[in-house]
């Protein structure tokens, strides 16, 4: 804790915890249930919307939740939401390739979304740290590397013609060429975006949120991890518009601005999509597959449990 984060209490662990299985709870009743899932990421954020995020995430608020990129990224993630239940519970959209593009857009989209905000916090140039619209920022060559490993985890999307829906009662959106290699990479480089851009709230946006996803993905409904991601998203960013005190307040658990951390978790991010990147392009060129229509990683073991315990 002491390289990346200052160090924090018993309390502040079980409140992390809190906040993990939370996410991971939230998101189980939004995946088992089409009721849950409706109101939470339909009827919900509708309330929020019209009587509370007006005030909460104001623009110019000291908490930084007004900025223009919480309230896109609130509505992409919760756009996707919907999207993939929409796929999921209107068994002829399933079928058709044009809505098979829609995750691996709306998954470009957000990612894009947090490549430019890395490269905006290089732009301003605040290379000791500094208070902007009212989150600390360091800008550094960090900044750059990670929004390169960002736009390289773009281009190593893949395989999502393959979508399909779960042969169970919970009808879920399997993405099976969506296999643990990239699910890692975009888990360090999303980290390394949380840590650069919203440096003392990445303890929760970052490790809790990242991980109440990769669990599930892992352990839970293994090739639904895009469906895990967009959901366990859209409750924390709503949470944190609705309450945006609570990382800077109420349970603060902030980084140790070390210049260092900043470089150590952007390498790290870089080194691994540039190796998915050469790993993917590999097996594209070695097989001599078309990136745009075939599944990549369909010879992987990981590929094959996953169409077993599926369709």
């Amino acid at each position: 804790m002491g390289f990346f984060y200052e160090a924090t209490s018993f309390n502040g662990w079980a409140i992390w915890l809190c906040v993990l299985f939370a996410l991971m709870a939230f998101n189980e009743l939004g995946r088992t249930t089409k009721w849950g899932g409706f109101v939470l990421f339909l009827i919900l954020p509708i309330a929020l919307t019209i009587f509370v995020w007006p005030t909460t995430a104001a623009p110019g608020n000291e908490y930084g939740t007004g900025t223009w990129f919480n309230w896109v990224k609130t509505y992409s993630a919760l756009a996707g939401c919907l999207g993939f239940m929409a796929i999921r519970y209107i068994p002829e959209l399933a079928k058709k390739k044009w809505a098979l593009c829609f995750p691996a857009f709306i998954l470009a989209i957000n990612i894009f979304e947090a490549c430019i905000r890395d490269f905006q916090c290089f732009s301003y140039g605040a290379w000791s740290g500094a208070y902007i619209d009212n989150l600390w920022v360091m800008s550094g060559p960090w900044n750059i590397m990670n929004g390169i490993a960002g736009l390289l985890n773009i281009i190593t999307i893949c395989g999502w013609l393959g979508i399909f829906i779960s042969k169970d009662k919970t009808k879920d959106m399997i993405w099976p060429d969506m296999i643990w290699p990239w699910i890692i990479a975009y888990d360090l480089w999303n980290f390394a975006y949380t840590y650069n851009c919203i440096a003392d709230h990445s303890f929760y946006c970052g490790l809790a949120l990242l991980i109440s996803c990769t669990i599930p993905a892992f352990f839970i409904k293994k090739g639904a991890w895009l469906q895990h991601r967009a959901q366990t998203l859209a409750l924390w960013i709503m949470f944190v518009m609705t309450i945006p005190s609570f990382a800077d307040r109420i349970a603060p658990v902030p980084t140790t601005h070390n210049p260092k951390a900043f470089f150590t978790v952007s390498l790290l991010a870089l080194i691994a999509n540039v190796a998915l990147a050469a790993y993917q392009f590999n097996k594209i060129r070695k097989n001599k597959l078309n990136p745009f229509k075939d599944e990549i990683f369909a010879d992987s073991k990981a590929y094959k449990q996953v169409i077993a315990e599926n369709r």
